[in-house]
């Protein structure tokens, strides 16, 4: 499994959309959320959301359509 970035959100983004993801059955994770909080951060540093590479085209077509 080689994971690829799928975008750089803020912090709740992400997590709305890695949600989003794994509602449609596709394994998400948000990148540097945690690390943004620790530094105090949160809202300057854009989280990565990765999927599998297999993943990422219908992965952009859900983010796509969502937005």
């Amino acid at each position: 499994m080689a994971l690829a970035e799928l975008g750089r959100y803020n912090r709740f983004e992400a997590h709305l959309i890695v949600g989003r993801l794994e509602s449609e059955g596709i394994p998400a994770i948000a990148f540097d959320a945690e690390s943004s909080i620790a530094e105090g951060s949160a809202f300057l540093i854009p989280v990565r959301v990765m999927v599998d590479a297999d993943d990422l085209a219908e992965a952009r077509r859900i983010v796509d359509t969502a937005a």
